[in-house]
């Protein structure tokens, strides 16, 4: 009786070498799935919602099309002062996180020993460590009536600034500093030493090489960290809630209006978006996108 050799069998990743658009859709479809699925359909129908309206008379969101939430956002002063007031202390965060990063990634990159910048390193990621909560809770006990910085300054005969818009910057530029400060060490790191040199003996000093040299060299490290710094500076609200004192952001109102007036707290959300995309098309005009 003849015996029929089976043929053997093919293992899996012999099969998507000799397929590899098989392997392609294979790899790309959990993170797509995810994309589009929640992150994507998330969003077009939190848009969709932003056109509904809530009954006077029973406060249930009713199915419509109606332009008045992103109207109230224009018409209403509170409404409008509270996106530009939040457009600014974004814009103001990412400014104060890029004028500490620029000096400091200098130093950390071609300065300093290397335990010193190993322990720097060390200081810029420590916030990531900690909770939100608890970083939001040590920068409200720094500056409240009692605490240290008003401790610190009580002998010059001033007093700190109180729950505001200065703490609230100071208070975000101290989470999303990380996200600025590693990516322009990196840039800086990468800048050959002989840059300086040749600037030092071209008879400019220090700050003429930082802006004429440096600066244009690590303009898309620092576009890329101000990404960061600008967009989740936009969502925040919690730092107005424990440090801005009476002071609100866009999302503020968002989460004062979830219960109360969901359609308009999706017309709301809207506003941080629009004002990223405008952030990454003024970015793309300057030319630091495509060198990232």
């Amino acid at each position: 009786m003849s015996v029929i050799a089976k043929a053997p069998k093919r293992p899996i990743s012999t099969y998507l070498h000799l397929h590899p658009k098989t392997g392609l859709r294979a790899l790309l479809a959990l993170p797509l799935t995810w994309l589009i699925g929640v992150y994507i359909i998330s969003l077009f129908l939190l848009l969709v919602t932003a056109f509904w309206f809530t009954d006077p008379y029973t406060s249930k969101v009713r199915p419509g099309f109606t332009l008045e939430n992103f109207v109230s956002i224009f018409t209403v002063p509170a409404y409008f002062a509270t996106s530009v007031r939040t457009l600014g202390i974004a814009l103001a965060v990412t400014a104060v996180c890029a004028v500490f990063a620029v000096p400091l990634g200098i130093f950390m990159a071609k300065l300093a020993r290397p335990w010193m910048r190993n322990l720097l390193a060390v200081a810029i990621t420590l916030p990531l460590w900690a909770g939100y909560l608890v970083k939001l809770l040590a920068m409200r006990l720094t500056f409240t009536e009692n605490g240290l910085f008003n401790w610190l300054v009580e002998p010059l005969g001033i007093s700190g600034p109180g729950f505001g818009i200065p703490v609230i910057v100071l208070t975000l530029a101290y989470l999303w500093f990380p996200y600025m400060a590693l990516p322009v060490f990196t840039a800086i790191r990468q800048l050959p030493h002989n840059l300086f040199d040749a600037s030092a003996d071209l008879g400019a000093k220090g700050w003429p090489t930082v802006l004429r040299i440096v600066l244009p060299l690590i303009t898309p490290a620092i576009v890329a960290g101000s990404v960061f710094t600008f967009s989740l500076s936009l969502g925040d609200y919690l730092a107005a809630r424990f440090v801005g004192g009476k002071t609100q952001m866009v999302g503020s109102i968002i989460a004062s209006n979830i219960n109360l007036n969901p359609p308009v707290a999706a017309a709301f959300s809207m506003v941080p978006i629009a004002f990223v995309i405008m952030y990454l098309m003024l970015a793309r005009r300057t030319g630091s996108l495509e060198r990232m």
